[in-house]
């Protein structure tokens, strides 16, 4: 019996786009995948979820357009199994439904390699909602039938569109775009009503989202006219008559805005939440990430030595979490802080500091350096020891502010982790930039604006509406000919409340 690892693999149904409608064990199963085989239709915030560990293998199918054939991607799923590997296939939608998933377990199933089906939230549901449009309703019917609008090339539709007729239920047609006028005529030829409503849905779930209303007889005439645009759903029912009444998704405050959130990578999940509260597509791109620096005599022996110390001093949450790595490194935990104050420079340094059972003794009212810095130096008194664990590159306006105290101090500005610019990952953002699709930036820190440009790669920053988190932030924004606008105070919140008001400035056209 030969004792090599056999691998599994997991069909995982990524949903529409929208990354809060993938599923809690999809997103289990994401997480701890080690090959990940992904299609063009999984959205670009749920490629975003996958580790950076895992190896990513495009396949690329939207419509016609196929980067590899389906019989190429059953024997790769099956070859990388049998490398012993956990092998995600992650596919728009739901596997089973016009995903070709049933084709990709026949291979697994004639190799005897173990597998597990996830199922995804399906276009043919979720779209229709996203655009206030129910798929069933009391009062207009009471069926729904799902109806694959791709057909192979010289060949006719093999569709009975007098049944679909007959049931009287509403019909959502999924890949029909290019067939939309054979669509149609199939139907008026099978004796639907001319004056059926009818609508195209495209882009679902994302701020790109549009639908255009009209009936059986009139559509194709109707996209014709303003675009068609993929991927894109056929929903034919009385229930395209409630888009209007019933549409929410883009009546948000951020509903239709798309926005590039740039934040260190361990912090990102927080902030994109919130964003996506308030209706934006939020595309997250760990513009940073922060490296902690081992085998740090000096930090160790700072921390050997936290007795002395009269104020500790944080100035970010990377900077908590890994003072407190080095504490569990040496065994020791917050007893070891003795008497210490502590200082944080604003409110996501002092909630981390919360997570470890410890209330910053100060906090200045503008979150910066130089705030921290003045208000430090009021509280402190002569000869007092301060230990400031943080990133290598920390703004010197706060020694500068303790330095012009006039109060004799001693102070251990100790560098604990290194900034890390991130630039490559599986959206591009000059890509992003150069299409127009994103309406923010939102940056929380000079250095997530610096990171943010070496991603774009060169790309016009003068475009960039960015929405700034203070003011060391906007100046680095400002140096790049960004268009800039600034939070009220240091915080997510105010930063996110900023954006609003920007784009509803936009909006009403008063910037």
């Amino acid at each position: 019996m030969s004792d090599k690892k056999v691998g599994k693999v997991w069909l995982v149904g990524a949903g529409p786009s929208d990354p809060g409608l993938l599923t809690l064990k999809g997103k289990q199963v994401l997480d701890e995948a080690e090959v990940v085989v992904y299609d063009a239709l999984a959205g670009q915030s749920v490629l975003n979820m996958i580790p950076d560990t895992a190896e990513r293998i495009h396949v690329g199918k939207r419509s016609s357009h196929h980067t590899i054939p389906q019989k190429e991607i059953n024997e790769l799923l099956a070859e990388k199994a049998k490398e012993g590997k956990r092998v995600v296939r992650l596919k728009g939608g739901d596997p089973f439904l016009f995903g070709r998933g049933g084709e990709e377990v026949e291979r697994l199933v004639q190799d005897g390699i173990p597998y597990e089906i996830v199922p995804g939230i399906t276009s043919a549901i979720s779209v229709p909602a996203y655009q206030g449009i129910p798929v069933t309703h009391r009062d207009f019917c009471s069926s729904v039938h799902i109806i694959t609008g791709h057909k192979r090339a010289g060949f006719d539709y093999d569709i009975d569109f007098e049944a679909l007729v007959r049931t009287k239920g509403t019909l959502v047609f999924l890949m029909g775009v290019t067939a939309l006028g054979d669509i149609c005529r199939g139907l008026l030829a099978a004796g639907i009503d001319p004056g059926m409503p009818a609508a195209l849905l495209s882009q679902g779930t994302t701020a790109a989202q549009r639908r255009i209303v009209a009936t059986v007889s009139t559509l194709e005439e109707e996209v014709k006219k303003k675009g068609p645009v993929t991927p894109a759903i056929i929903v034919i029912g009385r229930v395209c008559t409630l888009a209007d009444q019933f549409s929410w998704y883009d009546k948000l405050p951020l509903g239709g805005v798309k926005v590039l959130l740039t934040r260190p990578k361990e912090l990102i999940s927080e902030t994109a939440k919130k964003l996506r509260s308030f209706g934006a597509e939020v595309l997250e791109i760990p513009a940073i990430a922060t490296v902690r620096i081992r085998d740090n005599a000096l930090l160790s022996q700072a921390v050997s030595g936290l007795e002395q110390y009269q104020w500790i001093v944080f100035t970010s949450p990377a900077g908590v979490r890994i003072f407190f790595e080095e504490l569990a490194d040496q065994r020791a935990d917050v007893r070891k802080l003795g008497n210490a104050k502590i200082a944080a420079i604003g409110g996501g340094t002092a909630k981390e500091l919360a997570k470890h059972g410890l209330f910053a003794d100060l906090v200045p009212e503008t979150y910066d350096a130089a705030h921290l810095g003045a208000a430090l130096a009021d509280a402190c008194r002569d000869g007092d020891k301060i230990l400031i664990p943080r990133a290598a590159i920390g703004s010197r306006e706060l020694t500068e502010a303790l330095a012009k105290s006039g109060k004799k101090l001693q102070v251990d500005d100790i560098a604990t982790y290194d900034t890390v610019y991130e630039t490559e990952g599986l959206v591009s953002v000059r890509d992003e930039l150069e299409k127009g699709t994103i309406d923010y930036v939102v940056f929380t820190s000079a250095s997530t604006v610096r990171g943010f440009a070496e991603a774009a790669d060169g790309a016009d920053l003068t475009r960039v509406k960015a929405v700034c988190i203070g003011r060391q932030t906007l100046e680095a924004a400002d140096a790049l000919g960004m268009q800039t606008w600034m939070a009220q105070k240091a915080s997510i919140d105010s930063l996110i409340d900023r954006l609003i008001e920007v784009h509803q400035e936009h909006t009403t056209g008063t910037v």
